[in-house]
């Protein structure tokens, strides 16, 4: 099973609030079968409490500390919305990367977004990306 594969991978999205967007990309995990239905909950309980919004129109959602045992394996999700949605304090995301780790995995995963979605043209093609295998590929370019 890929970390993350075409099937994982929402473009266009149009969303109503950024609890909608968190809500897609922990469905998409769920359906990759990374994690059950209750680690959506805690995804947006995360989102509650500490916002996972990151800069560059980028926001990371993943689950609580105590979402664990709802993980199957290790997943990324990612939802592309070319119109953002609003995160907060003036803030928009275009592109969601919903997080699934077992162990400490996903630390791995967080370093390498960061560091691709610190580039603001990797950020720029991923959300002009008119399909999922090009926006993997750029991704895929920068890991």
């Amino acid at each position: 099973m890929s970390i993350l594969s075409k099937d994982k991978v929402m473009i266009n999205a149009k969303v109503a609030d950024k609890k909608e967007a968190i809500q897609l990309a922990g469905t998409l995990l769920v359906q990759g079968n990374h994690v059950t239905k209750e680690y959506i909950g805690k995804m947006l309980e995360r989102e509650e409490s500490l916002t996972t919004y990151i800069g560059n129109g980028v926001a990371i959602p993943h689950g609580t500390n105590d979402s664990k045992q709802w993980i199957r394996s290790t997943g990324i999700s990612i939802v592309q919305i070319p119109g953002g949605v609003d995160f907060g304090d003036g803030n928009r995301a275009y592109l969601l990367f919903g997080i699934a780790a077992l162990g400490d995995e996903h630390l791995g995963i967080l370093s390498n977004l960061a560091v691709i979605c610190s580039e603001e043209e990797n950020v720029k093609k991923m959300v002009q990306s008119n399909s999922a295998e090009e926006l993997i590929a750029i991704l895929q370019g920068g890991m």
